[in-house]
């Protein structure tokens, strides 16, 4: 059971939890698949960061979704997921040596882009557990 009912408006739980403030709602979705999709990155690679973070950032609902899948990462997920795997751990606080191999393997539009749907994802995941979203 979630913290609050679920509003009827949305086409998913999370969406129906976002559906009281229809203005939020509006823009989160619009910022969500905006960043979700093909950018600088893949959405495959960021699929994969997200359910990287899903593992540890305790909404339920979006580890449903999946774990990641290590055995079909190629070089550039792998620093992707790996570094998803540090912010984890650090919140944030990663050492300069974690952000020398993001300069190594990705440019600086793609650093950007990562970061920014690492941070948008972890708000996403967090407001899921916070609403006990299942």
């Amino acid at each position: 059971m979630t913290l609050i009912h679920l509003y009827d408006k949305g086409l998913t739980p999370f969406q129906q939890l976002l559906g009281y403030n229809e203005e939020i709602q509006s823009h989160w979705l619009q910022l969500g698949e905006t960043v979700e999709k093909d950018g600088h990155l893949s959405a495959h690679l960021k699929e994969e960061v997200r359910k990287t973070l899903a593992q540890k950032n305790g909404c339920q609902y979006c580890q449903a979704k999946g774990i990641p899948d290590p055995q079909h990462h190629d070089e550039k997920t792998a620093v992707c997921t790996g570094f998803a795997e540090a912010f984890l751990v650090t919140k944030g606080h990663t050492a300069p040596y974690v952000t020398a191999v993001l300069k190594e393997y990705l440019t600086e539009a793609e650093i950007s882009e990562l970061l920014a749907f690492i941070c948008f994802t972890t708000a996403q995941q967090y407001f899921g557990a916070l609403m006990q979203l299942k």
